[in-house]
């Protein structure tokens, strides 16, 4: 069974209390979306508090990158060393790669090559199943760190002398930080405990104040710089290097080496070096102070420090998670730039230490830890850097400036807006940033507020997370500050408990235009590649009747950069939070019917798409995986499969799947280049379809090349992509819950639901009543547009999936995609598509044409194995006709391989020299084996009698010999002379059929109108002529040649399996029984009863050899037709038919059409239609038909009576003659004024058939070669070798004799002979 996989089940605790702590941090230090105050009124009743932390979007990616590191790291670990069980047998594992080389020597790939593949790896879907399952977790520093040497550096503070260039690959930190830094209460049990401390659940986000030390302390409430501030350097060992080597100064550089030194294995034993060299600094300090320096001396080595700890490797310890803060202070320590560099969280140990972040306050959401630092396990904080988009302002922790001097613990604030404690209204929008202050307390010239960040206010001096963390209120407390604190240290937080992130909690198109806006206004939505890149004014339908919100704004200034970031906060959590809910998803975008509108919500898509496309295809990608689960009925303990389904799981009705998937999908539509030309949709779709980003010379379409390249950006985005692939696998799995759901016995009969594809197609359609205004011309196109470009989407993920084989995944996202297809391909009519927008001759051109076909016959396709060719709308007529005709080519060639065997395995035994040495033995032997030894099938044909003669060499023949070549012998009994080469084939299947469908015998009618053939129902012919008949029909197309024959649509559908039960099915056979039957569908009976206008009833009536024959019709378990042949001496038929049949009426009418197509083409004509239908069926194989449609098989059989003299003139040959000559151009200005008749005939003279085959003038032979010259009036007539296609022409002396002796040639050509 299909499902989706996203994380591996894991029970361990220690897992557990790793992610409950990896929250717990995040929790403590993203910035917490609140809805600005400005915002206009309306949006407020739908705004709701978020409680989950998984909830909230900036913790969602931050832990999200955290675990896709984590992830890369066992990848390299894999890569490079392998899992060490000898049986391993995973293809990317080390230990596998050496198994298979056995003795031969191995690679082992680089540090820098291991981790491109595992980031390569790690990024797939589904990316845990790759892993190797013995592999063990990375433990200990990889090697790239054991060159690194970790020293104490001393800077001496010179306020008025320039700080240094730093130099080398060396980090300083601040052993300060990270000796007394706050560290993580104790997790006992997956839960935090902290004794002195009373609980904190997420709802009440409490921080915990600080309490300076007192040396660090001034006067002024603000921590003293130290003169003679010590730092711990990090440099690299130095090493020879090839300084013309480009790969050495490309990958031995410091950035390319810093990928491997700040991984998450080697942050552990990174922070502990720190921690030592940090516990020596501090000894050194408590001992004795440091003396300042002089101005101008910036950083000197102290004599008394701790010596430099050399290499990291070589330990054993597990890894535990660490960080390393690096920074690179100015000269006074106010403002710094901080790198951090975040790791694997650690498995909590109540005896480590790791370093503190200037923002580090509680790391778990429920406990409050105590003010007082205790020795206790800590949680490194992960990944905070990664919840800010590149785009938009910086948030907390992201490279902000920083000061060096932070508190252990920090106040978290109650908004993203800080104001002053006496000023908490509704009033204060705009919050002025105060300077930065330096230890004396005066604004530091060094400092530098942005002012796109709000500041803390220096009277609350309560940290805010929606600025930089280089605010003074964190960095530098104040005396205000103090008030905030008890004696404990415990704050007042009865009012912070109230703050927590806020959401919308669903998104009306009056609220996305809101929030869209609000983000192009800004310039604060994502960069991307999708066009347009935004969506303007006068592309904006008006919402009907609906005002427009707009922020509340007092001023004409320009709106502050701070509360941009405000907005982009909220908007960003509210996309994430409404469009990863599967339920939010539902309440905003369906309606109370449960119905959707297609044009409006493609335009909310598009609207979304077009400020934050990664964000909205993530949330849906997030939403979609609720599709997995189970229904409820297989999650019943009842249930047998109830085993499988262990976990109880929210799930979800094929109604509400088909629903949820109509919503993802309309959001890849809106990726899509917005083209309002349906032509173009039509052409891009064809190129795409070839499997081209350009449509260059030669293409089946041409569009602008800034048009494809957009498409090419649209369908290769890897976010879209992946939301498309779980879509598609969503479809397969919902199948496979419907059949389990069936097997089950607790199921009641009727109780199955709807397929959800079928559900899924019918959202598509956009309804008549919408929410905006749209045109009509807009609302044409969108019917066009939705079901293209999901085809486009389905085509997108099949090519992005396929590897080169013609059998593909049935119950993956290829398998998904082509159940689409094959939906939307049964509803084409009403989705408004041809069959040539299914058509992707990107695989046809790329699979052999000859063997694929082949290797299909013994194929047998399953539930997780399909073959291509089981989809035949895939390919193109050209396609299938080839890949059929290979499978008849392949059949006659193995037929005459086995006789030819034979024949020469026979001709050793009857050899003189054999062990057979009496000659009637011999004799008797080649008697029995004449027709198993015999390579062609030879038919000996008279004129005077084909169809006898046919019949009688074609009864009772055995299968392998209708599967050999066909040879035909024509009048050669009157001393006719003719080497078939396909000529006298033609010739001969001509006069057969011709002579088998004259009405005169009373088998089959031909309409006086449409020429059509039809059979004659209940005929007088043996049914067994029937079947020949068939098999002359089925050895011509065996044999690739057509048939001078007409029959109507219906019998090619009946044929091949198909209904026939439409109106539309039988127009070309009986084009005014059609309009008749259509008329009395359409009849409005306001006009006058059915019964009163077309007085009918509800029989079927046929004129049988001038007997007028009816019955009433029966339901099809009942129906029947007289024969003439269960009757022959009775009483005549017409006597019983029926005088009291009831009429047709406006309640029956649809019935009445519906039973009259399936008598006049199933029940009068069955027996004669499963005798022709064996008969045709006799040379193809059962399976090969599968590859041709109606319309394609009745081409293959009858060719095309179009007859296009430029296109025979472009695809004919010359002989002896050039294009340009007197003759050749009177010849062709005289085919060109020939009628019809005429232009059948001389193909017919030329090549024996008056048909033009499957595939166009470009599959037909058509040589003219010169023949000698006649000067006078008289001479030659034009011959043809019609087994070559050659026309044999003369060079007459003028265009009047050519046209005579050709028409004379035309009019009174038959029978073959040698020239």
């Amino acid at each position: 069974m299909t499902r989706e996989v996203n994380r591996p089940a894991d029970d361990d605790p220690d897992h557990s209390r790793l992610e409950a702590d990896i929250l717990a941090a995040l929790w403590e230090q993203v910035p917490f979306p609140r809805l600005p105050l400005d915002a206009p009124s309306e949006i407020k009743d739908l705004v709701v508090n978020v409680e989950n932390p998984k909830r909230v979007y900036a913790i969602y990616r931050a832990s999200r990158r955290h675990d896709l590191q984590l992830l890369v790291e066992k990848f390299i670990v894999q890569l490079r060393y392998g899992c060490g069980f000898s049986a391993c047998s995973t293809a990317s594992c080390f230990t596998c790669r050496k198994r298979l080389a056995g003795k031969a020597p191995i690679r082992r790939y680089n540090p820098t090559s291991a981790r491109t593949l595992a980031v390569l790896l790690a990024s797939q879907d589904d990316a845990e199943t790759r892993l190797c399952p013995h592999l063990q977790p990375p433990t200990g520093p990889s090697d790239a760190t054991k060159s690194l040497i970790f020293g104490p550096k001393y800077t001496v503070p010179a306020h008025d002398a320039p700080t240094p260039a730093h130099t080398g690959p060396a980090l300083k930190v601040n052993p300060t930080r990270v000796i007394r830094g706050r560290v993580a209460p104790k997790i006992v049990g997956g839960q935090t405990t902290q004794p002195s401390n009373p609980s904190f659940a997420p709802g009440s986000r409490k921080g915990s104040p600080n309490r300076w030390r007192e040396d660090d302390t001034s006067n002024t409430g603000a921590p003293s710089l130290r003169e003679g501030t010590s730092e711990i350097r990090i440099t690299e060992k130095s090493a020879s290097k090839d300084y013309r080597s480009f790969a050495a100064n490309v990958f031995g550089s410091v950035a390319f080496k810093m990928l491997e030194w700040l991984a998450p294995n080697n942050m552990e034993a990174m922070s502990k070096k720190v921690a030592a060299v940090g516990t020596t600094l501090d000894t050194g300090e408590e001992a004795q102070a440091v003396p300042s320096g002089s101005d101008g001396e910036s950083e000197r080595p102290n004599p008394r420090s701790a010596p430099l700890i050399p290499e990291l490797g070589n330990q054993a310890e597990a890894r535990d998670n660490s960080e390393v803060h690096r920074c690179i202070t100015s000269k006074n320590e106010v403002t710094g730039v901080h790198q951090r560099v975040h790791s694997e969280p650690p498995i909590s140990n109540g005896n480590a230490q790791g370093l503190s972040l200037p923002q580090r306050r509680s790391s778990n959401t429920r406990i409050r830890t105590s003010s007082v630092s205790k020795s206790q396990s800590r949680v490194s904080e992960p990944l905070v850097d990664s919840i800010a988009d590149e785009t938009g302002p910086i948030s907390p922790g992201i490279h902000a400036p920083q000061s060096d001097k932070v508190s252990k613990g920090l106040i978290r604030p109650p908004s993203t807006i800080t104001r002053n404690k006496s000023q908490l209204t509704e009033n204060d929008v705009h919050i002025h940033p105060i300077p930065e202050r330096n230890a004396s307390g005066s604004p530091s010239p060094h400092s530098h507020v942005d002012e796109h960040l709000p500041q803390a206010d220096g009277a609350n001096s309560e940290e805010t997370l929606s600025s930089v963390d280089s605010t003074p209120s964190r960095d530098t407390p104040d005396e205000s500050q103090e008030t905030l604190l008890g004696n404990d240290g415990v704050e007042s937080t009865s009012e912070l408990d109230s703050y927590l992130p806020q959401s919308l909690s669903r998104l009306s198109p009056q609220a996305i235009n809101f929030i869209c806006d609000v983000l192009q206004d800004d310039a604060t939505s994502e960069r991307h590649l999708l066009e347009p890149q935004t969506i303007s004014e006068f592309t904006k339908p008006s919402p009907r009747h609906q005002k427009v919100w707009r922020r509340k704004r007092k001023c004409q200034t320009p709106y502050p950069q701070n509360m941009q970031f405000q907005w982009k906060l909220f908007v960003e959590q509210s996309i994430f939070h409404v469009l990863s809910d599967p339920q939010a998803l539902l309440d905003s975008f369906s309606g109370s019917n449960g119905a959707i509108d297609s044009q409006m919500l493609w335009y909310c898509m598009l609207r979304l798409t077009r400020v934050a496309p990664n964000l909205v295809f993530d949330s849906l990608w997030i939403a979609s995986a609720s599709l997995f689960a189970p229904p409820r009925r297989l999650q019943s303990t009842r249930s047998p499969t109830s085993k499988i389904f262990q976990v109880p799981q929210k799930s979800f009705t094929n109604a509400e799947a088909a629903l949820l998937m109509s919503i993802c999908f309309h959001a890849l539509i809106a990726a899509a280049p917005l083209v309002e030309d349906s032509r173009q949709l039509n052409d891009m779709s064809r190129i795409r379809a070839h499997g081209l980003s350009l449509a260059g010379g030669g293409a089946v379409a041409r569009q602008p090349v800034s048009l494809c390249l957009q498409y090419e950006d649209a369908f290769t985005d890897d976010m879209a992509l992946r939301l498309a692939r779980r879509l598609l696998r969503v479809i397969p799995t919902r199948r496979y819950f419907d059949e389990l759901v069936e097997l089950d016995l607790d199921v009641e009969d009727g109780a199955k639901e709807p397929d959800v594809l079928e559900l899924l197609l019918s959202h598509l359609e956009s309804s008549a009543q919408s929410a905006m205004r749209f045109s009509k011309a807009e609302r044409s196109v969108h019917e066009k547009r939705v079901p293209i470009l999901i085809m486009d989407w389905a085509r997108a993920v099949m090519l992005h999936e396929w590897e080169g084989k013609p059998d593909v995944s049935g119950d993956g996202p290829f398998g998904g995609a082509l159940s689409l297809m094959t939906a939307m391909y049964n509803k084409r009519q009403s989705l408004l598509l041809g069959d040539v927008h299914f058509r992707s001759e990107y695989f046809g051109d790329r699979l052999d044409a000859i063997q694929m076909p082949i290797s299909w016959l013994s194929f047998t396709s399953t539930k997780q194995k399909v073959h291509l060719l089981d989809y035949p709308y895939m390919f193109s007529p050209a396609s299938l006709v080839s890949y059929f005709r290979a499978i008849n080519f392949s059949r006659m060639s193995h037929a005459y391989e086995e006789s030819s065997l034979l024949q020469s395995r026979l001709k050793d035994t009857t050899d003189p020299d054999s062990l057979v040495t009496e000659i009637h033995q011999k004799n008797v032997l080649q008697d029995l084996l004449r027709v198993a030894s015999a390579k062609y099938l030879i038919l000996d044909i008279g004129r005077k009698n084909v169809l006898r003669d046919a019949f009688d060499q074609l009864w009772r023949r055995q299968e392998r010999e209708l599967l050999r070549p066909l040879k035909v012998h024509l009048g050669e009994d009157t001393g006719e002379e003719g080497f078939d080469s396909g000529g006298v084939q033609q010739e001969f299947f001509r006069l057969a059929i011709a002579d088998a469908l004259n009405p005169d015998y009373g088998a089959f009618t031909i309409d006086d109108r449409t020429r059509m053939t039809w059979f004659q129902p209940g005929s007088v012919q043996p049914e067994w002529k029937f079947e020949l008949v068939g098999l002359l029909v089925s050895l011509a197309v065996y044999n690739g040649l057509t048939l001078p024959i007409t029959f109507p649509k219906a019998l090619y559908r009946k044929l091949l399996g198909e209904p026939v039960s439409e109106l539309h099915h039988i127009a070309d056979g009986w084009p005014e029984l059609a309009n008749g039957l259509t008329s009395l569908l359409e009849w409005n009976e306001k006009d006058g009863s059915v019964e009163d206008i077309f007085v009918l009833t509800y029989e079927f009536s046929a004129s049988m050899f001038g007997q007028p024959i009816s019955r009433e019709m029966q339901p099809s378990a009942q129906a029947s037709w007289p024969q003439f042949s269960d009757h022959p001496n009775s009483t005549p038929l017409s006597e019983s038919n029926p005088s009291d049949a009831p009429l047709v009426t406006g309640d029956n009418r649809n019935a009445y059409v519906s039973d009259y197509i399936r008598y006049l083409t199933d029940v009068s004509v069955a027996p004669q239609f499963a005798a022709f239908e064996r008969g045709f069926r006799a040379c193809l194989h059962p399976k090969s038909l599968q590859l041709l449609s109606p319309s394609l098989l009745q081409n293959l059989v009858e060719g095309t009576q179009d007859i296009d003299t430029n296109e025979l003139r472009r695809a004919a040959r010359y002989v002896g003659w050039d294009a340009s000559h007197r003759t050749v151009r009177d010849f062709w200005a005289i085919v060109k004024r020939y009628d019809d008749r005429m232009r059948r005939k001389l193909l017919e003279f030329v090549t024996a058939s008056d048909r033009v085959p499957v595939g166009g003038m470009a599959n037909v032979q058509f040589v003219i070669q010169k023949n000698g010259e006649e000067e006078g009036e008289g001479g030659h007539l034009p011959t043809a070798y019609t087994c070559y296609g050659t026309l044999l022409l003369p060079e007459y002396r003028d265009a009047k004799v050519l046209r005579e002796r050709l028409d004379m040639a035309l009019e009174n050509a038959q029978g073959f002979g040698f020239a």
